[in-house]
């Protein structure tokens, strides 16, 4: 099924805001008690789905275990999320094993929806998965070696290979963290591993200082890849993740053109400092339309957000903001 082109959930900019993006006036939009079983729901993937949406939903239930489930929403902001985790069938082997799901991402690539999320087999590595109706879902080989995480995919081949951004990790609450690109003829090897762009010097830009990650589904801009990436300083308090975004080049998306020195969004709103992980923006999906673009992002580990923006406002901070 194709992806369709209906409008993305919006807000104009409030009276009075001179920021980049802006928060949604509704959020939280997905509460943590959604789900009967749920402790917390965030850092979640969107896509545009028949008439409406579809996502796949990080929910961690009250064992808090870590697990992925899928949901539909006729304007992506209402949402309805199964009561009970997705199912994967065997895809392209038959070793299916994790012992959590966390933190997907989604993209529609070819004629079928692209799923990774950080998967537990060992540690944390690259799960892969697929599905062409959010009914049934298949796994795939991980695509990585542990330690890894926020693996997301381009929407279309560079140069006729999948193309996958990740952050190789260690097994805890890492105090590092490189962006790094790799590619993949068939979705189950990959290889070609490229370094992308690595934690900023804290005397230049000291919210991004400890580690970097990939967050949404890189957009295709004129300007070349758009995407929006999360950083993260350690403080006295612990660690705290902001939301900002990187211009790549559209042949080579190793090579970083622009990359913002200010954040785009950090925590400010109550919703965001405080709860299960005070502290924390963090975009999983950026959904388009013309110029308008609206982000999910998982809220201090606990809800759903969203915050807006126009693609040609965003392109022009960061050429004008960049390190």
């Amino acid at each position: 099924m194709n992806q369709n082109l209906n409008n993305i959930p919006w807000e104009e900019r409030p009276a009075g805001c001179t920021d980049v993006m802006w928060r949604f006036s509704r959020n939280p939009i997905i509460n943590r008690y959604q789900i009967p079983t749920s402790n917390s729901i965030f850092n979640s993937a969107v896509v545009p789905f028949g008439d409406g949406f579809a996502g796949v939903f990080r929910c961690d239930n009250k064992a808090v275990q870590m697990n992925i489930f899928a949901g539909f929403s006729a304007d992506g902001v209402n949402w309805e999320i199964n009561h009970e985790p997705i199912v994967f069938k065997a895809g392209n082997t038959g070793m299916i094993d994790s012992d959590y799901k966390y933190d997907p991402r989604v993209a529609f690539i070819g004629d079928r929806y692209w799923i990774t999320w950080c998967n537990g087999y060992h540690g944390p590595t690259i799960g892969i998965g697929y599905t062409f109706d959010f009914k049934e879902f298949y796994q795939c080989e991980n695509a990585f070696l542990p330690f890894n995480r926020n693996g997301v995919l381009f929407p279309e081949k560079i140069n006729g290979k999948y193309a996958m951004l990740s952050r190789p990790s260690d097994n805890g609450h890492t105090p590092f963290g490189d962006i790094w690109l790799s590619y993949s003829p068939d979705m189950k090897f990959w290889g070609e591993h490229r370094h992308v762009m690595s934690p900023a010097p804290f005397d230049q830009s000291a919210w991004q200082c400890t580690k970097v990650g990939a967050g949404s589904v890189p957009i295709l801009t004129d300007e070349g890849w758009l995407m929006f990436f999360h950083g993260v300083i350690n403080t006295c308090n612990g660690f705290r993740y902001s939301m900002g975004a990187v211009l790549l080049d559209r042949e080579d998306p190793s090579h970083v053109l622009y990359r913002t020195k200010p954040y785009l969004l950090a925590p400010a709103a109550p919703y965001e400092l405080a709860g299960d992980v005070p502290n924390v923006v963090f975009p999983c999906a950026a959904l388009t339309d013309g110029d308008r673009v609206a982000v999910y992002y998982g809220a201090a580990d606990t809800t759903v957000c969203m915050a807006f923006g126009h693609l040609s406002e965003i392109i022009e901070f960061i050429k004008h903001n960049s390190l």
